[in-house]
């Protein structure tokens, strides 16, 4: 094992399901003082609707299912996320699955914080670590 250390501007990638835009939103509206602290990265459509309803700057990715989940993992696998908040359903089935799967999977690999819901992400934003450098334990690469 070796170290990486996230900077104390987190590089935030969010990323939503379908069902779960509205509440991607309304948690980014909320929280969208704090959020401007940070770089911030997105899905396409997700990172489209944040951008048009708040005045949040995104750097955007593919949608998920044309492989925005994946760049999302490969940006983690090489050092370049350091937070994921991916509201996700589990109450519907996606097609894109097994993408979906790899990136939480990455995720852990890479040790960064994961947030899947809007009381996870409230958690992780309003920690005191989110303002500070912070090493974290990551594969030896």
């Amino acid at each position: 094992m070796t170290h990486i250390e996230s900077p104390a501007k987190k590089r935030i990638a969010m990323v939503a399901h379908d069902n779960m835009k509205g509440e991607m939103l309304g948690w980014a509206k909320e929280h969208e003082e704090a959020l401007k602290q940070h770089v911030l990265i997105a899905t396409g459509s997700t990172g489209k609707l944040i951008a048009d309803n708040t005045g949040l700057t995104l750097e955007r990715m593919r949608s998920g299912p044309l492989g925005g989940d994946q760049q999302i993992g490969a940006k983690i696998s090489d050092g370049g996320v350091d937070i994921l908040l991916f509201f996700w359903d589990p109450l519907e089935p996606q097609p894109h699955d097994p993408d979906i799967r790899a990136l939480l999977r990455i995720a852990v690999v890479w040790n960064i914080p994961v947030a899947c819901n809007r009381a996870s992400a409230d958690f992780i934003l309003s920690s005191p670590l989110i303002q500070t450098s912070y090493k974290r334990r990551v594969p030896k690469y």
